[in-house]
């Protein structure tokens, strides 16, 4: 028993000598002087107010107004598309969408990287496209960016969230609450945090 017990208490202390002479994130040190935000710094200025005053507030419900003030500061607008009260885009220069697409309240397209949004494609009350990151395996806790995809007739559910890197193909589905790590696969719905394959989308014409 006190040979165990010896055991025992040489593991702690190698376990508090390893934690001591382990490296620490030092938030201090991040630095992101290489990301380029692909606007001047005035531009991104008068796109703050913007959005906060026409896109994250919900008094102005017209969308006329905002595909043409999106269109204004770069981004890439089809027709027919909703966008409704409470939309957070970071910057509309990185963002393409096309026609027929749907974004409900709420919905926040982080777009530190290009955001594609395809045809036919709903994108749901408080969904986030999350193309920031960082790299948590150094100590200055780097910034990792990568592009989103949404395919024609994808539709991302209420509180879901893309990461950074992921493209959801063609008429894929992401329900509510859902996180996707990785890509998604055509006609396929996801499910879960990570979001597995849980069956196949089958559509009808009736």
């Amino acid at each position: 028993m006190s040979h165990y017990r010896y055991i025992v208490h040489l593991y702690y202390i190698c376990k508090i000598i390893t934690t001591m002479y382990t490296a620490q994130t030092n938030l201090g040190k991040f630095k992101n002087d290489w990301y380029k935000p692909g606007a001047s710094r005035l531009k991104m200025v008068i796109w703050y107010y913007t959005n906060m005053f026409f896109f994250t507030s919900r008094w102005f419900p017209d969308m006329g107004v905002k595909v043409f003030l999106l269109r204004l500061f770069g981004a890439k607008v089809g027709s027919g598309v909703v966008i409704k009260p409470s939309v957070n885009i970071k910057y509309p220069w990185r963002l393409e969408v096309g026609d027929n697409v749907w974004i409900g309240e709420d919905v926040w397209i982080d777009n530190l990287a290009k955001v594609v949004i395809g045809n036919n494609v709903c994108i749901s009350q408080g969904a986030l496209l999350l193309c920031g990151n960082h790299n948590y395996k150094k100590t200055t806790f780097d910034l990792i960016v990568g592009e989103i995809t949404l395919e024609d007739g994808v539709w991302i559910g209420a509180k879901s969230v893309v990461c950074s890197g992921v493209v959801c193909k063609s008429h894929s589905i992401l329900t509510v609450g859902s996180v996707a790590t990785r890509n998604l696969d055509a006609y396929t719905i996801y499910q879960g945090n990570p979001a597995k394959p849980v069956r196949m989308r089958q559509l009808s014409y009736l």
